[in-house]
């Protein structure tokens, strides 16, 4: 693997290098720093830098016995997420057509980032008027029916630990705008089993969503349905919770089978 070389300023070669280090830490089961220098065509010291940072934020990891580098915590992490989430997506693939076929409305999968939730799958609802296509859209998760769903199976502490101000993102009028408030409304999620969005992320949409959770209560994803708030109130919130609630349930077991 050569230097790419060329114009960019030294602070995008080093995450440049830093990245292709990455690459090579997976690829192999140790990295000394003299065979990194090699391989990117830097110099030793360079290549012990960027080494040394990557186990400074757990990207990687040092032995003890020969000094060698492997991969970290924190890669290791990343990886479980990804796998995570494609096996929710997957599992969740047959349920979220299933929805959209008998409501005829759109439905969603979202999962938490940090204070954020992120639509990672979406299927378009049949109707005429209808919400579109959300995937890849972030939003404050105390704004969104399936972020307040995911917060809610969560520990007292991660939500501390997310929240740390008590002002929080405001969106709309509807959106929550203080954590004592959120707290609040989480309470009613645990109660009902299920949450609801009134035009808290963006006027004229509306949603009601269900966690999926892994076999030690913790939240991988959200399934929500989401309609134009023509044609719904709390009382369709509450005709289709029971629907969403089992269709979490079903990717749960599908999971578990996995």
């Amino acid at each position: 693997m050569s230097n790419s070389g060329g114009s960019s300023s030294p602070g995008l070669s080093s995450v440049d290098n830093a990245l292709r280090i990455l690459v090579l830490l997976s690829a192999r089961p140790s990295l000394r720093v003299a065979d990194a220098a090699a391989e990117l065509g830097i110099a030793r010291s360079t290549a012990h830098r960027l080494l040394a940072t990557l186990k400074k934020h757990e990207f990687a990891a040092q032995d003890k016995g020969n000094a060698a580098y492997r991969i970290g915590p924190a890669l290791t992490k990343i990886g479980l997420v990804a796998n995570e989430r494609l096996d929710v997506r997957r599992a969740a693939a047959p349920m979220l057509e299933e929805l959209r076929r008998r409501t005829g409305e759109t439905v969603s999968l979202s999962v938490l980032e940090g204070q954020s939730v992120r639509f990672v799958e979406c299927l378009e609802g049949t109707r005429a008027v209808r919400v579109g296509d959300r995937t890849g859209l972030v939003l404050p998760a105390g704004a969104t029916a399936g972020g307040k769903a995911l917060l809610a199976a969560l520990p007292e502490d991660d939500l501390d630990s997310r929240f740390l101000a008590e002002d929080l993102p405001v969106l709309t009028a509807g959106t929550p705008p203080t954590r004592e408030r959120l707290r609040a409304e989480l309470e009613v999620v645990r109660r009902d089993g299920y949450a609801v969005n009134l035009e808290e992320s963006e006027q004229g949409i509306c949603a009601v969503a269900a966690a999926v959770r892994d076999p030690a209560g913790a939240p991988l994803g959200a399934i929500a349905l989401v309609v134009p708030s023509s044609r719904f109130d709390r009382a369709t919130a509450e005709r289709w919770a029971p629907a969403l609630i089992e269709a979490a349930r079903t990717v749960e077991d599908a999971l578990t089978r996995a």
